[in-house]
């Protein structure tokens, strides 16, 4: 957990201020909530001490509960619209009673920027093979790109940028899905069940527990001209020839005689969302259906694959 924004309202282009101040883990939450009631455009919170010493690291996969909730200093940035919004904020939140012990470390301008490019220039095309590419809306494909997956940043996992979907993409641009009934179980943004449409795939399901993850996934099939079907898991029946599945170690786990029972006889099940020091965890846990073995690895992520016999 490095950031909790809450955003509301993207701003244009112009002239704005910050607020920062320093607060006691207990504070944080009355106090974002307060500047939200303020009219803040975006309140986010990190660590005061981070890259020094007193540091913490919060972390957590799903389902489990992170060591800790929050710093104990945390650093509050609200984003205004003028400078004196910003300062009548300070001005309130300095006597409260919840504010307890924080600080106002100052109130400062904001560099004029044109928000959407700026946003835009950190997302550039992503190469998963020489000839496979994932591309942002807003750039032309590289020369010698023969495949093109079209996506921009949204409300679900998945741009192509996670070394662990790019693994999975790659696995199947080596292998291929000619022909072939896929799953794509977490489908996030529906990346991989569009990667397995590009290579020959005929009949596709890509699955989500979250809402928003289905319509994201559908949405991202439509702009690429991809047939799939998307749904919650329950939307997943019978075996297919190719499962996929990029989610974390701990719910991979939970999942196996699922996925497992979803891979027809002699089919393909590929695994990521893996740290490489997980992977005994995972051989064992997927031994009583598969032989699971590492197949690639990528910035101490790795890919797992089994054949089902």
């Amino acid at each position: 957990m490095n950031a909790d924004a809450q955003a509301q309202t993207q701003p244009s282009a112009g002239s704005f201020f910050e607020l920062v101040l320093l607060v006691a883990e207990a504070a944080v939450e009355p106090v974002s909530d307060a500047l939200d009631a303020l009219d803040a455009l975006s309140v986010s919170v990190e660590d005061a001490d981070a890259l020094t010493p007193a540091e913490q690291a919060l972390f957590g996969e799903p389902g489990m509960p992170p060591p800790k909730e929050g710093w104990n200093r945390s650093r509050v940035v609200a984003l205004f619209n003028n400078e004196a919004a910003a300062r009548e904020a300070a001005e309130l939140l300095a006597p409260q009673d919840f504010f307890g012990d924080g600080q106002v470390l100052g109130v400062r301008a904001v560099a004029e920027q044109d928000w959407v490019r700026l946003t835009q220039s950190q997302f550039e095309p992503v190469e998963i093979t020489p000839t496979f590419w994932i591309v942002p809306s807003w750039h032309e494909p590289p020369a010698g790109a023969q495949q093109v997956l079209r996506l921009d940043p949204g409300l679900a996992f998945g741009t192509g940028t996670h070394p662990t979907t790019r693994m999975c993409l790659r696995w199947t641009a080596r292998h291929g899905a000619q022909g072939q009934r896929v799953l794509d179980y977490g489908c996030g943004s529906g990346i991989l069940a569009m990667g397995a449409a590009k290579f020959g795939a005929r009949e596709i399901v890509a699955v989500d527990i979250d809402p928003a993850a289905v319509e994201s996934t559908r949405l991202n099939a439509e702009n690429n001209h991809v047939q799939l079907q998307s749904g919650l898991p329950d939307l997943a029946r019978g075996e297919f020839d190719l499962v996929l599945a990029n989610i974390l170690a701990t719910p991979l786990k939970v999942l196996a005689p699922l996925l497992c029972a979803h891979v027809r006889a002699g089919g393909q099940l590929v695994l990521a969302g893996i740290l490489a020091r997980q992977a005994d965890e995972l051989i064992e846990a997927y031994a009583p259906w598969v032989q699971l073995s590492v197949s690639d690895e990528e910035d101490g992520w790795i890919l797992m694959t089994a054949t089902r016999a």
